[in-house]
């Protein structure tokens, strides 16, 4: 081999490495309180970023459950996979960060929280999973699939029970969605003469494969200013109910969200970071 053509086959070599990525770095499982699943590999999180469970107020009845099943499922005892449906802004994700963190704490190192994408690739998150010595809680945030997405509703079913790629005994699903059903679902369903009931079967079908469907529900009055007080009490700062009222008219709706931003705007005021 002449040195020209021993040269050339160097460069080609260099241009081949450079276009192929090179292999994700192996993840350390244990070592975080939570992760970022990017489809191939993960991003570790050093922090989890969480509200004090005590300072979530209106969602009392929820939180308990949640509470309960991710502290059962972090000591090794039987848990659910869990839907969190309803109202935008009222905690449903928040509370399960809350959850992991406080669970974690009590039994450090484990459980880890590791947010994904319901796509093609949670098989291979859980094969990453599947044997390592701690406990998983994957959360799907703010999931809802369109009418004619049936293949990603029959994914999510057979992730949950029965398939060749359900989750393994140490993992489990947390979904947050607007909808109950998950499935969007028409009116016109209920005027099909053909087989109207088991249409609406199949698409209730994929929320019943959840053992924990909590219902999350637009906060009246009350349980706004007590998510406001809840938090300004901890934070030590005062506020008016009507001027959180007033806010509340300006955003055009009421939710623990709503309530945060403005226990923010009330902090500002005030000088304080929060």
């Amino acid at each position: 081999m002449t040195d020209q053509t021993h040269a050339l086959l160097v460069r080609i070599a260099d241009a081949l490495e450079r276009l192929a990525p090179p292999a994700p770095a192996p993840v350390d499982w244990r070592a975080h309180p939570a992760y970022v699943w990017l489809g191939q590999t993960a991003r570790a999180v050093d922090r989890l970023e969480a509200p004090d469970l005590a300072q979530m107020r209106g969602i009392d009845a929820q939180k308990a459950v949640v509470v309960a099943n991710v502290q059962r499922f972090a000591s090794g005892a039987a848990a659910h996979d869990m839907l969190l449906w309803g109202s935008r802004g009222m905690g449903k994700s928040a509370v399960l960060r809350a959850a992991v963190k406080a669970a974690d704490a009590a039994r450090p190192g484990s459980i880890a929280l590791v947010q994904a994408m319901p796509d093609a690739t949670l098989p291979l998150l859980f094969g990453q999973l599947r044997g390592v010595d701690r406990c998983f809680l994957v959360l799907l945030d703010d999931l809802g699939f369109d009418a004619g997405d049936a293949e990603g509703a029959r994914l999510l079913r057979s992730w949950l029970e029965g398939g060749v790629e359900a989750r393994p005994a140490n993992v489990r699903l947390a979904v947050t969605s607007n909808r109950r059903a998950i499935v969007e679902r028409h009116m016109s369903e209920q005027d099909d003469p053909i087989n109207p009931r088991d249409a609406v079967d199949d698409r209730l079908a994929l929320a019943d494969r959840f053992g924990l469907s909590l219902g999350f529900h637009a906060c009246n009055q009350d349980d706004y200013l007590a998510i406001i007080a809840g938090y300004c009490t901890d934070l030590g700062l005062p506020f008016e109910a009507g001027d959180a009222l007033e806010w509340s008219k300006r955003r055009g709706s009421r939710s623990g969200r709503v309530a945060w931003q403005y226990v923010n705007e009330v902090a500002g005021r005030a000088g304080r970071v929060l």
